[in-house]
């Protein structure tokens, strides 16, 4: 473990890890959550299906959770990060 920590990239995975992982917390939490919303529309009015709504609300917010993760972690990632902290540092200097 010690040489992990010893590589100049150990830092951004660990963030990068840090995010997949909160990622799929809210992937589980978004399925679990509508599953059971899904049974008490089916419970209690099954005609009417109202849980959709729901779902494909927070449905955008896992998708764009997700593309922020696994699509552009490089646009607005760590290194995007340091830069702007560089930058703002650079100005105020």
């Amino acid at each position: 473990m010690e040489d992990l920590k010893a590589d100049p990239r150990y830092e951004e995975a660990r963030r990068h890890a840090h995010s997949v992982r909160g990622f799929y917390i809210h992937l589980v939490v978004y399925l679990l959550v509508n599953a059971g919303l899904l049974a008490i529309n089916m419970l209690s009015s099954p005609g009417r299906l109202w849980y959709g709504w729901a779902t494909l609300g927070w449905g955008i917010g896992v998708v764009a959770h997700g593309v922020s993760v696994f699509a552009f972690s490089g646009w607005l990632g760590a290194d995007w990060e340091e830069r702007k902290i560089r930058r703002y540092l650079e100005r105020r200097g």
